[in-house]
């Protein structure tokens, strides 16, 4: 796998946690009806309410792959409410809508210079059409003028977790799929998140949820709410298509330690009650795929009895943060949720 020259980590940038201050949140409208079971209408209404949530608390920038989908953008976020001072438009192709895993991982180095990673995407190992998708970082970096890293090796946002101290949480049912990445193994994946993102150790899960088409990303299943505290995914006693993953993932959590030697508090946060399938497939329904804003917590919520309960849990851990829940249901039909569908601009100084 080659790396740029210098590397990221040479020049002294590293991906900072979400948790820290964005410039803005990116997203791409949804534009294909083929891709969504025939619900293309209700998921932009989705990702309409989405958009409006999150512009309470950062702007967002919009992706748009032609006239008519720009058109349609405006058109339902202004119903939204949205101020059309709160969004931008860009204008780039695209195949979907998943920019956490075909957009950039965005870097910043000690003087607060921004720049952004771009890592090849090739539609979770071929299961889906790319082409377009793949060319996103490159015009985000020209929209942004900042510089470019250019890594000849595919990685998906989704399939990675940033901790504080450079911890990478993340599943070997994906990166070590043997499809995306062939003959990298865990020690070679270490070497090239550690020169790219900055990472310190990466930490193996089992897996993510039961017909995810990514291969189970992690952010479906474990998530890092503080510097010490972890958010992990549990199913019930009777959910034999999850149980035996999730717990696994639970245990190997639970053994970690931070730098100091001490633990990281393991948060459980409940599946949905719904296991509901969509042509034979069961979507990757999780409370784990919020996504984070400056003082918020945008979740996604399935019209289902453990909303609630889920939404306590993660207030409780965001003590500091609105949580925010907002319907996903439609869009869960494409595979994924808010986080998914959405990529954060960490706050920085003047462009690298």
């Amino acid at each position: 796998m080659t790396r740029p020259s210098p590397t990221p980590r040479e020049l002294g940038f590293r991906m900072p946690v979400e948790r820290g201050r964005h410039a803005a949140t990116w997203t791409t409208w949804p534009a294909d009806d083929a891709l969504w079971e025939g619900l293309l209408e209700p998921v932009r209404d989705d990702m309409a309410a989405m958009v409006a949530a999150i512009v309470r608390f950062e702007p967002v920038v919009v992706n748009v792959r032609d006239p008519d989908t720009r058109a349609d953008a405006e058109d339902r976020l202004r119903r939204a409410g949205v101020p059309n001072a709160a969004v931008r438009f860009h204008d780039v192709p695209s195949n979907d809508v998943w920019l956490r895993d075909a957009g950039p991982l965005f870097v910043v180095d000690g003087d607060g210079r921004l720049a952004l990673t771009d890592w090849r995407f090739d539609g979770w190992a071929g299961k889906y059409a790319a082409d377009l998708d793949d060319r996103v970082p490159a015009a985000m970096a020209e929209t942004l003028g900042v510089r470019r890293f250019a890594f000849d090796a595919v990685l998906e946002g989704g399939a990675i977790e940033m901790g504080d101290d450079g911890t990478v949480l993340t599943t070997r049912s994906c990166l070590l799929d043997g499809v995306r990445n062939p003959g990298l193994d865990e020690i070679g994946y270490t070497s090239l998140l550690r020169d790219g993102l900055g990472a310190t150790r990466i930490v193996w899960l089992v897996g993510g949820l039961v017909d995810d088409h990514t291969d189970g990303h992690v952010d479906t299943v474990a998530r890092f709410a503080a510097e010490d505290t972890i958010v992990c995914v549990a199913a019930d006693a009777d959910d034999a298509e999850n149980l035996a993953s999730l717990r696994a993932n639970r245990a190997t959590l639970e053994a970690l330690r931070r730098v100091d030697g001490s633990p990281y508090r393991v948060v459980e946060l409940p599946l949905p009650h719904d296991r509901s399938r969509v042509n034979g497939v069961r979507p990757p329904r999780s409370y784990a795929n919020f996504c984070l804003v400056n003082g918020g917590v945008i979740v996604p919520i399935w019209n289902d009895p453990r909303d609630e309960e889920a939404l306590s849990i993660l207030q409780g851990v965001f003590p500091g943060r609105e949580v925010v829940g907002v319907p996903a249901t439609a869009m869960i039909t494409g595979g994924g949720a808010f986080h998914c569908a959405t990529q954060h601009q960490p706050e920085a100084g003047t462009p690298s």
